[in-house]
Formats: structure tokens, C-alpha cells, sequence
């Protein structure tokens, strides 16, 4: 009797591996250089094997190869902005309401673990404008608990925070930079 495996092919096998990334990085808390290095070496794998079954002029490969890395990379890109703005959101939910001086913990849980669940604490430092545009500036930290490794400490962002009809938004771009980098 002769038993019959099928053969897979490139695509295949390439998809494969995206999808035991995938699996692997959302079992990991705060995976998010493995997320991003997964996702463009994935994609390179993907246009090399689709490059493969579609041409044999270098050129052409290459662009594929190319393309579907920096379709990667956009991808990774996109997923970080809505992870940073579901935090500025949790934070502006928090420091909007509070008054100048009052101090208020924030919590945000990541509902897929592309990076670490945070915390801190969030002041509004003045009132920036009241009336038909509320704004207000605030400070908030991220804490950090020690472990064997480390011990516990803050970082320290100055933002600006708007309220949009019955919600407060994040308002500002540069102040957080040096925290989410250009990803806002």
C-alpha cells in the first residue's frame, strides 16, 4: 500500500511560518520587537516565495520582495498607532475630569500583548483653556514594579489633553516623543 503526502509549496510553507509567529507572539507578554521583526521577515519569506511562483526576472522579485516588506512594516506600523492611542485614551479618560494638582492612577491592560500592560499616575498641571475648547496639561508617570532584576522606578511625560464632546482626547504629538517615538 502506498500512502500519499502532499506536497506543500512555498506559499504555503511561508504562511506557515507567519502563522506560528502570530501564535507565538500573542501567547508573549510585550512582544513587540518580536511582533515587528516577525511580521517583516514573514513578509520577506511570503514575497520571495510568491516572487517564485510568479517570475524568474530578478527585478521583478525584487520588487515583490520589497513591497511586501514595506506592506509588512505598514502593517506593524498601523498596529502600534492603535495600541499608543488606546493608552493616550485611557490616560486623557483619566486626567480629564481631575482638577489642577489632583492626582489619579491609570491602568491600561492590552487587550493583545504587542507590548507590556502599563501603569502610573497622571496630574493636570493648568488649565489651559476652559469654555467652548477645554484643554488642560498634564503629567503623568509610568511605573514600573522592581523584580530580580531591576528595581521599580518612573519616567515622566508631559502631554496635553482636549475634550471632545462628552470625551477627553489626547491632544498633543511632541511631548510624548521620546516615549512612543514617531508611532503617535
Amino acid at each position: 500500500m502506498q500512502i500519499c503526502v502532499p506536497r506543500r509549496g512555498k506559499r504555503a510553507a511561508a504562511l506557515a511560518a507567519i502563522t506560528s509567529g502570530v501564535i507565538a507572539c500573542l501567547t508573549l507578554s510585550g512582544c513587540n520587537s518580536l511582533y515587528s521583526e516577525g511580521a517583516t521577515a514573514g513578509a520577506g519569506i511570503a514575497g520571495a516565495a510568491i516572487a517564485g511562483q510568479v517570475t524568474s526576472n530578478a527585478a521583478v522579485a525584487t520588487g515583490i520582495g520589497l513591497g511586501a516588506v514595506a506592506a509588512a512594516r505598514a502593517g506593524v506600523q498601523y498596529t502600534q498607532r492603535i495600541v499608543h492611542t488606546d493608552t493616550q485614551d485611557k490616560i486623557a479618560a483619566v486626567a480629564g475630569p481631575l482638577t489642577v494638582g489632583a492626582v489619579a492612577p491609570w491602568v491600561v491592560t492590552h487587550s493583545v500583548p504587542l507590548e507590556e500592560d502599563e501603569k502610573g499616575r497622571v496630574t493636570v498641571s493648568r488649565t489651559i483653556s476652559s469654555g467652548a475648547l477645554d484643554c488642560k496639561e498634564i503629567v503623568f508617570s509610568v511605573d514600573r514594579d522592581a523584580t530580580k532584576d531591576r528595581p521599580a522606578d518612573s519616567a515622566f511625560y508631559v502631554a496635553s489633553v482636549c475634550r471632545d464632546g462628552a470625551k477627553w482626547k489626547w491632544a498633543s504629538a511632541e511631548p510624548a516623543t521620546p516615549r512612543w517615538g514617531s508611532l503617535q
